[in-house]
């Protein structure tokens, strides 16, 4: 078992995930697409975008609760994409790590 190979293998996918991660962009949503987010790979929220109807509904709660949604929404994505992401790399057979 060649340690410094392992080691290099190592750096080159986390620095592959991380550049993955930095380009990575989701969508979240909730109400049927009445609220839609943007996020990016760092969990950062990149966009809203709320229907009028939503706006013009007269019921804040209801929107708030539709933001809070559409962020957990993008952010369960970002979990997933991670988790393919790093499942790719399982196929590198890195001994004690996959």
């Amino acid at each position: 078992m060649n340690v410094g190979k392992m080691m290099k293998d190592l750096q080159r996918m986390q620095t592959q995930i991380q550049e993955r991660m930095a380009t990575l962009e989701v969508e979240g949503s909730a109400g049927g697409g009445i609220v839609t987010v943007r996020m990016n790979g760092k969990k950062e929220l990149l966009s809203v975008r709320i229907e009028p109807a939503a706006i013009a509904a007269n019921d804040p709660d209801l929107l708030c609760d539709l933001v809070v949604a559409a962020v957990n929404d993008a952010g369960r994505k970002v979990d997933e994409e991670v988790v393919q992401l790093t499942q790719g790399f399982a196929g590198a057979k890195i001994p004690g790590l996959f």
